[in-house]
């Protein structure tokens, strides 16, 4: 592998999107390998793309309202000059990467990973109850195995470019997207890594992007309904 590109979806996250950022570039600053970070505005009425191409993103642009289709567009941005020698990666705007996640990323990538599935780490949770910290760490514990882990975030995801192509990329979903993905990599007997070695910092914010996203498996916890 010798360029890595970074997808991050983002539908109004001005607020959010600087910190992402800022982490994403700092884990890719040292890295031996040519790598890009491409924001996919997503029907934004605020200054997300404006703060994005601020801080040396390419912005591209949809109006989908559909993480789905935003990652997708992002990754279809990615591989305008083909997939020999890419690796694809998506975070979310309301994520911190560690410094360490660009040489993970790529440690997987030249060991010949088709699909690499990482973890999220909630550092803040002053905006939900002590109950839905609770379960959501029982639950996540259980997640973890000795072999890797079950979790699966679009926030902590890495494809090398021609796997991605072979399972035809994300499908047009609002949400559950990177699930789909992996899924159908598993289906196909590709090489899916689970390693829970290098887990993104993420949000628990209450109003999320993606219907049935991260958000909304809080709400769910917290006996909330799930927005539709």
């Amino acid at each position: 592998m010798n360029r890595i590109a970074v997808v991050v979806p983002a539908h109004d996250e001005q607020a959010s999107l600087p910190g992402c950022l800022i982490s994403v570039l700092g884990a890719l600053r040292h890295l031996p390998v040519r790598s890009e970070v491409i924001v996919v505005a997503d029907d934004c009425r605020d200054g997300t793309a404006t703060v994005a191409e601020g801080l040396g993103a390419v912005v591209v642009t949809v109006r989908a309202r559909s993480v789905g289709r935003a990652r997708a567009a992002g990754m279809a941005y990615a591989l305008r000059h083909g997939s020999d020698g890419l690796w694809l990666v998506t975070t979310d705007a309301d994520s911190r990467v560690p410094h360490r996640w660009g040489g993970w990323q790529l440690r997987h990538a030249r060991a010949g990973t088709d699909l690499l599935v990482g973890t999220v780490r909630v550092t803040d949770w002053a905006v939900r109850s002590q109950q839905v910290r609770e379960r959501f760490e029982v639950r996540y514990r259980q997640g973890l195995t000795a072999a890797g882990h079950r979790h699966v975030h679009g926030a902590n995801l890495g494809c090398a470019a021609t796997a991605y192509e072979r399972l035809g990329g994300f499908s047009d979903l609002r949400s559950g997207e990177d699930h789909d993905l992996v899924e159908r990599g598993r289906r196909r007997a590709m090489r899916v890594v689970a390693d829970a070695g290098c887990p993104v910092r993420t949000s628990a914010r209450r109003h999320g992007r993606a219907p049935h996203g991260f958000a909304g498996y809080l709400d769910a916890l917290d006996g909330r309904p799930v927005a539709r």
